[in-house]
């Protein structure tokens, strides 16, 4: 995702009209008289401006007026996924061996390609699998390629996450839910 998100320019322009015929006794200030700030800088975001300074330097225009009209906004995305656990996928054929005769609590996600609630919790339990490793496994299960286990537990809506413990089902929380909430409900079957 990061790799896509390097290649974005997002160029900005303004339909103000530029005219130096505004009278003194106008009341609609100029755009020249305008004090044009700098683009803040923002963490992954950044204003391109050494393309401005060729474009203005080439055309004769004044660097600040161009900045106005139209200036290139670059994502400079961090790679993330260095900071992040990667979580296994299982297939039906692990599924034995790996969540029901585990000797730790199981954290399992249940989720498929073409969900857009899968991906907003993806990181989150990428995240708490970093936080809570080696007290407890975490997994995730592609429901298209898994099916047989999904219908098994009754998924019919993703993500759906379920905590298994000594080879039962303990829990079961359905859609895309704050980390906290996740995290409070490993914590219960930590203390147990």
């Amino acid at each position: 995702m990061a790799s896509l998100l390097d290649s974005v320019t997002v160029t900005r322009v303004f339909s103000l009209p530029i005219t130096s015929s505004i009278s003194p006794a106008s009341t609609v200030p100029s755009i020249s008289a305008r004090r044009i700030s700098p683009v803040p800088e923002f963490r992954g975001l950044k204003a391109s401006r050494r393309s401005l300074v060729s474009q203005s330097a080439s055309l004769g225009e004044n660097l600040r007026s161009r900045f106005a009209r139209g200036g290139r906004i670059v994502c400079e995305a961090q790679d993330t996924t260095a900071a992040a656990v990667e979580v296994p996928n299982l297939s039906d054929s692990e599924w034995q061996t790996q969540v029901l005769e585990s000797d730790v609590p199981v954290l399992v996600e249940f989720w498929a390609p073409w969900c857009g609630p899968c991906r907003m919790i993806h990181p989150i339990v990428d995240q708490l699998a970093k936080d809570f490793a080696g007290k407890f496994k975490f997994y995730k299960i592609n429901t298209d390629e898994s099916p047989n286990t999904a219908n098994r537990y009754g998924i019919r809506s993703v993500p759906t996450v379920i905590i298994f413990k000594d080879g039962e089902k303990k829990d079961s929380i359905i859609g895309a839910v704050p980390k906290e909430t996740l995290e409070k409900t490993i914590e219960r079957f930590l203390v147990e």
